[in-house]
């Protein structure tokens, strides 16, 4: 089997529709339930019976029971990363417009600090990457996604994998997704 990434970065669809998502990320919001869930599973549609990984969804419990209405969930991975990791990470987070390079002042900074290395034009933070829409986020992130880790812990299919550094984590993910995938081929043959 195929595992494919269903993530889709920039969404086109009516004018109305980007303009409600651009509305909602700017003031710290998630997206309604209805609006991501339509989203979601027509792209899941389109990938058809091979495998998939979600990243970021389902984040609320009626996103979580619209998937399972539509499809049978056989693993779901948690990432428990430290609130204060992730604030920091964002927060750290600069971005050359007009190329879409992305900064890190703590861990990829640009060779003038506030300038984009290649053009030497100033970086910008993103509106979602203050301090004060970061906190927002995450605050409501983990209101809306308790419950639903919860939801998939009690039907036996949560994986979760804790740390602060992608290299130190990785590793088990990938060792988890390859029994998975191990196992998914021995049932297909």
């Amino acid at each position: 089997m195929v595992l494919q990434r269903v993530f889709r970065a920039v969404i086109m669809g009516p004018p109305e529709l980007g303009l409600l998502m651009k509305a909602c990320i700017d003031q710290g919001q998630l997206l309604p339930d209805d609006v991501m869930a339509r989203l979601i599973l027509h792209d899941l549609r389109a990938v058809g019976h091979e495998s998939w990984l979600l990243d970021g969804f389902p984040r609320t419990i009626l996103q979580a029971e619209a998937l399972d209405d539509a499809y049978s969930v056989d693993s779901v991975i948690n990432l428990n990363v430290p609130f204060d990791t992730i604030k920091k990470r964002l927060t750290s987070r600069w971005t050359h417009t007009a190329s879409g390079r992305v900064y890190n002042v703590d861990f990829n900074p640009p060779k003038v600090p506030g300038f984009d290395d290649v053009t030497g034009e100033p970086l910008v933070q993103r509106d979602d990457d203050t301090p004060h829409t970061v906190t927002r986020r995450l605050k409501a992130y983990e209101n809306q996604t308790e419950p639903v880790l919860e939801y998939y812990r009690s039907k036996g299919v949560l994986e979760t994998f804790s740390g602060t550094e992608t290299n130190k984590i990785w590793p088990h993910i990938e060792a988890f997704l390859h029994r998975k995938l191990s196992v998914l081929s021995q049932k297909a043959a």
